[in-house]
This record gives C-alpha cells, sequence and structure tokens, in this order.
C-alpha cells in the first residue's frame, strides 16, 4: 500500500519519522518529551488489543481496542502495518498518517522493530531512527524498573532486544538514551 503523495500545492512532501527500538529503551518518553516541547509533529497513535497500564490514557499513549474491534479493523483494511507482539496485536492506523499527509504536517511514528521492517517496504523514504541504550546491560534495570512484566516476558523481551540490535543495518539512523540525558535524545532525535 503506497501513501498518497502531497498535492501539487505542497512544496515538499511531509516528512515521516519511524521511531523503533527494543521495549524499555524509552521510545515513549521521548515522545512525552517531544509533545512537552511542542515538537511539530503529527504523534500518530498506535492502536493495540493490550490492557491499559496504570497512568495511560486511551488516544494519547495508545488505542486500546478489544480484539474483536482490532480484527474488524484488520479486515476493513483499517491499518498500514500491523502485528502480533508479546501475546498483544499492535497497528498504526492508516488514517492517522493520511490525515496528517493531507495537512502537510510531519509525523512520528513509534513501532517495534517488526513494524518499521514493515514499514521499510510500504514508506521506503520515511526517516527510520533506531532508538537504543549504551548497553544492552542497562536494558534489564530499565524493564525491571517499569514493573509491567513477570520473570518469563522480561526474558523474552531481552531475547528480542539481542535479536533486534541485529537489525541495525535498515535503520537510517542510530540514537543512545542515556539515563539522565532525555533532553539531549530529543534534540539527536530532531536534528
Amino acid at each position: 500500500m503506497a501513501i498518497d503523495q502531497p498535492s501539487p500545492e505542497q512544496t515538499t512532501s511531509p516528512l515521516l519519522v519511524v521511531l523503533s527500538g527494543p521495549s524499555g529503551v524509552g521510545k515513549d518518553a521521548v515522545l512525552t518529551r517531544m509533545r512537552e516541547k511542542k515538537a511539530p509533529y503529527h504523534f500518530a497513535v498506535t492502536a493495540t488489543t493490550r490492557i491499559k497500564r496504570p497512568g495511560e490514557m486511551d488516544g494519547l499513549h495508545y488505542i486500546f481496542l478489544t480484539p474483536t474491534k482490532f480484527d474488524r479493523m484488520v479486515e476493513q483494511g483499517d491499518f498500514l502495518e500491523w502485528a502480533q507482539v508479546y501475546g498483544n496485536r499492535y497497528g498504526l492506523p492508516k488514517s492517522q498518517v493520511l490525515e496528517a499527509r493531507a495537512r502537510g504536517q510531519d509525523i512520528i511514528v513509534k513501532t517495534d522493530v517488526q513494524g518499521a521492517a514493515t514499514l521499510k517496504l510500504i514508506v521506503p523514504d520515511a526517516v527510520f531512527i533506531f532508538l537504543t541504550l549504551p548497553s544492552l546491560d542497562a536494558l534489564e534495570p530499565r524493564l525491571r524498573q517499569r514493573k509491567t512484566e513477570g520473570d518469563v516476558d522480561l526474558e523474552l523481551r531481552l531475547r528480542t532486544a539481542r535479536a533486534e540490535m541485529g537489525q541495525l543495518p535498515m535503520f537510517d539512523y542510530v540514537v543512545v538514551n542515556r539515563d539522565g540525558f532525555l533532553d539531549e535524545t530529543v534534540i539527536n532525535i530532531e536534528a
């Protein structure tokens, strides 16, 4: 599925930025800080079948859907890409991207590495950024601190992160998100 090109009145095509990386590297924290700084992006909101975590707001952090509603959207072709990840489904609603592009607004999308690979096939001219930590050793304490996964899920996320590191050549940029330097991470992404 190709993304529509801008109208002739637009001199440049809106930029699609795909932010990806292993679970726990701080993608949500980065996007929250970018929103706080009023970055001029449309922040695409991913739909998911997973249960809402404490503090998450429907429509801001994710669009929380029942499995039945998610299935209906898949059947209707409403997702640009979707996948099953850690036992839940996640998808990028096409409308999130198409409506922003029609307004001429740059878009930032958060997705896992599997979703980024799919988007690379659909929108190869997007900018792909891999967010990571200074080392994989720093990932386990971050995941434990979240307290959202049990030991089995935590180990699965760590194994997946190691495999995802092998996908670095697919990305245009790698940004390291060091503890205590969130603003620097945001500046590097914006650059």
